[in-house]
């Protein structure tokens, strides 16, 4: 049970403001919710990627440092995206990412309700010995308590394991995932990078020795409308396993790293600063096939008057199964076209014809 007075003199004074609310809502600031899987929790459309913020200054590979990410942060709050993403283990096991968020928070106790706040356990940070990854019971406590602090919270909304872990037996580390839950460190359970086979497998052990607090609400895996699942990080048929069984599908790298975007429409034109010429990867993922989507749907988007992020994310959030949208930005303006996109609602026959564009089709 977590202690009195983590949050002191937030909820002291009355609030006028905050007088004659409604019983319930469904949006924050314009931005629509959906619930996480078959859970009771509500998040943004739209929510925020946040692996590339970090100390670029002290080589630890990201891309946007404290100042930028920190005003990203603070539009997100006001735009109503929400739903924040991030791992101990991104740019570099640096746990950096983890730290920007915790200075944000530090610096806004009032706003901490109002963020659903995800990160991950399980690959190698803090020490380097075998202890400090994988899925066992050591290792997710451990774990948990280094983001935590990293973090500077008292809980963590939705709790990611990393990576499926073949050595560690699923009730170990669902019986630690339950004591983090019992103890209010951690409110949900996802999972990232899980195949159907792992997937059916947790869920069996879950149902045999009925752990109710940790149902996986969420699966984590690649997915971008491109190419769709992709095979090296969880496999085919995860989306469409999700929306049997009432968990949500988090795509992480929605955006196909930024090549779903108009820029990379003329790969010619692309230049220093844009992320995918940086790490030489324009020409090895513009493919001839990728390509003649992207000036698809360029077409499609500008008939339309949105951008083609926007087409894409709105596309991805009609799909069954899926569940909240996470892009990373670099600038705040990339931010607020997101948001937009969190409220739009394509037509059927818009669907219809982005599907065709990028030839999409669903599999359940």
């Amino acid at each position: 049970m977590r202690s009195q007075g983590l949050r002191p003199g937030l909820y002291d004074d009355p609030k006028p403001e905050m007088y004659g609310l409604p019983f319930t809502v469904d949006e924050f600031h314009g931005m629509p919710y959906k619930r996480l899987g078959g859970s009771g929790l509500r998040v943004s459309n739209v929510g925020l990627g946040t692996w590339k913020f970090g100390y670029p200054e002290t080589g630890d590979g990201a891309r946007q440092g404290e100042a930028t990410a920190l005003r990203i942060l603070d539009r997100a709050a006001e735009l109503g995206i929400t739903f924040w993403d991030t791992a101990g283990r991104y740019n570099n096991a640096s746990g950096n990412s983890e730290r920007v968020i915790g200075r944000w928070l530090d610096s806004n106790p009032h706003c901490r309700r109002d963020i659903v706040l995800a990160t991950k356990v399980f690959p190698l940070m803090d020490g380097r010995t075998p202890n400090h990854c994988r899925a066992s019971r050591t290792n997710i406590i451990e774990g948990a308590y280094s983001s935590l602090e990293r973090l500077r919270t008292d809980h963590i909304d939705l709790l990611y394991l990393h990576f499926p872990d073949p050595d560690t037996p699923c009730d170990e580390t669902f019986c630690a995932v339950e004591d983090l839950i019992r103890r209010d460190l951690v409110r949900y359970l996802g999972v990232s990078n899980y195949s159907v086979e792992n997937l059916t497998t947790c869920q069996a052990i879950q149902k045999e020795y009925s752990f109710t607090r940790c149902r996986i609400v969420a699966v984590q895996n690649q997915f971008d409308i491109l190419r769709g699942e992709v095979g090296d990080y969880g496999g085919t048929g995860v989306l469409g396993y999700c929306a049997l069984h009432g968990m949500s599908f988090v795509a992480w790298s929605p955006l196909a790293g930024g090549l779903l975007s108009d820029r990379y429409t003329k790969p010619a034109s692309t230049g220093a600063g844009d992320r995918l010429f940086d790490e030489n990867l324009v020409h090895t993922l513009c493919t001839p096939c990728v390509a003649a989507k992207l000036q698809s749907l360029h077409e499609l988007s500008s008939e339309w008057s949105m951008t083609l992020t926007q087409v894409a994310l709105s596309f991805m959030l009609s799909i069954e199964g899926m569940g909240p949208v996470i892009p990373a930005v670099s600038s705040v303006d990339q931010l607020e076209s997101n948001a937009k996109a969190g409220a739009m609602a394509l037509e059927p026959s818009q669907l219809s014809a982005v599907a065709e564009a990028v030839g999409f089709e669903p599999r359940l």
